[in-house]
């Protein structure tokens, strides 16, 4: 049995959204445990257990969110040379392109060795005034369904070996 690890902070549920669309998806797969975790609960132990991983967060002030950045330095030196060759995708919802948080995962996962084996996702919810970007939000369908297939194609690819 294989493990996909989905990580996710969210601040106004755009996110957590998203993370639960991947973990619908990834669910399809019987040889496949889906983990979902709050970065605030997650550290170098689930890392370590899982063969797979999607790491999903906001974007703030051009950044990883808080508590993403947190569980990336609680996980980074317990796990580092010891995950390399595991495949890994990102989920970034933000109110603009996301890019800046998109690099710094990118990063992330370089220091991993980690193999990026799908694009990233990036939602954007064009939030631009303080009104906006503190609202809960609701992510569209089609975006969630691209959560689906990512988490779908992610598993299948667990499950066959592919990764």
């Amino acid at each position: 049995m294989k493990t996909l690890l989905i990580v996710y902070d969210t601040v106004t549920g755009a996110t957590r959204q998203m993370a639960e669309a991947v973990a619908r998806g990834a669910g399809g797969e019987d040889e496949v445990a889906v983990r979902l975790l709050y970065a605030g609960e997650a550290g170098p132990e689930d890392v370590l257990a899982a063969d797979g991983y999607v790491f999903a967060t906001p974007e703030m002030l051009a950044a990883l969110a808080g508590r993403m950045k947190f569980f990336f330095d609680r996980s980074y030196y317990p796990v580092l040379d010891r995950i390399q060759g595991r495949p890994y995708a990102a989920v970034i919802c933000a109110g603009s392109d996301g890019q800046n948080a998109l690099r710094q995962i990118e990063r992330i996962a370089a220091g991993w060795r980690l193999k990026a084996v799908a694009e990233p996702i990036v939602v954007c919810t064009h939030a631009q005034t303080p009104e906006a970007i503190l609202a809960p939000k609701t992510v569209g369908a089609a975006e969630l369904l691209r959560g689906e297939e990512l988490g779908a194609a992610l598993a299948a690819g667990l499950a066959l070996g592919v990764f």
